[in-house]
């Protein structure tokens, strides 16, 4: 069983979330969940909800808790997806700053050579947020902003966010059930 865990920051469209989560409910997979100060807030602006009611996840650890395992490469996740990353974030991780454990999970990610998805949400781009995703990438992890299939032609928001959800699952390596492809209906 895949061990992945999950975090949240403070950058807008929790709909991406929302909709990774309940993919991942689905899969035979290990959730572990991180939810920033920041990341609390905007979850409850735009879904009226906090993350202890988000699917899949089955632990959270405290954004401060610099002794819960995922700080510690010894922890053994697979999979580190920051769903949405916010471009501080991004910062961070790209000089290597570990201020909270979304950072230094990151930061073991990187230097355990296990995946590591940022699904960076800023639009548009400066010059320091595209030198920061060169960075992270160069350093191993893989950019991925939420950008859903529209070729699926999605009927609604949700539907839209699913196509980018598995997106997310093809690069986690899940089977995931009902997943449509370019040229699947051929």
């Amino acid at each position: 069983m895949k061990k992945i865990l999950v975090a949240v920051t403070g950058a807008s469209a929790m709909l991406y979330l929302q909709s990774f989560l309940e993919m991942l409910e689905k899969e035979e997979v290990l959730v572990h969940g991180i939810c920033s100060e920041a990341g609390t807030k905007v979850l409850e602006l735009e879904h009226d909800s906090d993350f202890s009611n988000l699917p899949a996840v089955s632990k959270w650890f405290d954004c401060r808790d610099f002794a819960a395992p995922p700080a510690s490469g010894s922890a053994g996740y697979d999979a580190m997806v920051v769903i949405p990353c916010s471009m501080g974030t991004l910062g961070a991780i790209a000089s290597g700053i570990t201020s909270n454990l979304i950072h230094r999970a990151a930061d073991v990610m990187l230097k355990e050579n296990k995946k590591l998805i940022l699904v960076t949400r800023e639009t548009p781009l400066n010059r320091t947020h595209i030198k920061n995703m060169l960075a992270v990438h160069d350093a191993g992890a893989v950019i991925c902003p939420p950008h859903p299939g529209f070729y699926l032609k999605p009927k609604t928001l949700e539907e839209a966010a699913m196509t980018f959800s598995w997106r997310l699952g093809d690069h986690l390596g899940l089977v995931m059930e009902g997943r449509k492809r370019w040229g699947s209906n051929e």
